[in-house]
């Protein structure tokens, strides 16, 4: 079957299996590498506190979830030892939700396997590029936008 061919639904399940796998493969690697209690959603989480931190309030702005989602979600985090609750040096009434030692090295760990992921796609003989590009012209037609899901 040509791909000019292929159902639209066979094409949509191809790209929701091949994301899918990775990130399920993400995580079993990370558990490996002593993060066995990251969920998904904590990724998101650590890219949208950042390196300098920010309140629970933002980071549901930034997730684009509740306030109240947000608190539970730095709730497990901290119970985790992925992220600390300091009083912001700016503004005493604020919290600042900070990465731990723990959550950085998670993000490390986390880029370089995805580095791996990668590599053993090309590895394969795929040309990722162009399927990258494809798949972002993809996202951008539609406004796509990653969001975690718990």
């Amino acid at each position: 079957m040509s791909s000019s061919s292929m159902p639209g639904w066979v094409a949509v399940e191809a790209i929701l299996r091949a994301g899918r796998a990775a990130i399920d493969e993400l995580h079993r690697r990370l558990a490996e590498r002593g993060h066995p209690d990251v969920r998904p959603a904590h990724g998101y989480a650590f890219q949208a506190i950042g390196a300098d931190g920010t309140t629970a309030g933002e980071l549901g702005v930034r997730l684009n979830v509740t306030k109240q989602a947000a608190g539970q979600m730095v709730d497990e985090l901290t119970r985790l030892g992925y992220v600390t609750r300091e009083p912001d040096p700016d503004d005493g009434r604020r919290r600042l939700v900070q990465l731990t030692p723990r959550g950085v090295d998670c993000l490390r760990v986390s880029a370089a396997i995805f580095e791996e992921i990668v590599a053993e796609w090309r590895a394969r003989g795929d040309d990722v590029d162009v399927a990258v590009a494809a798949l972002a012209g993809l996202a951008d037609l539609y406004g796509g936008r990653l969001r975690p899901i718990w």
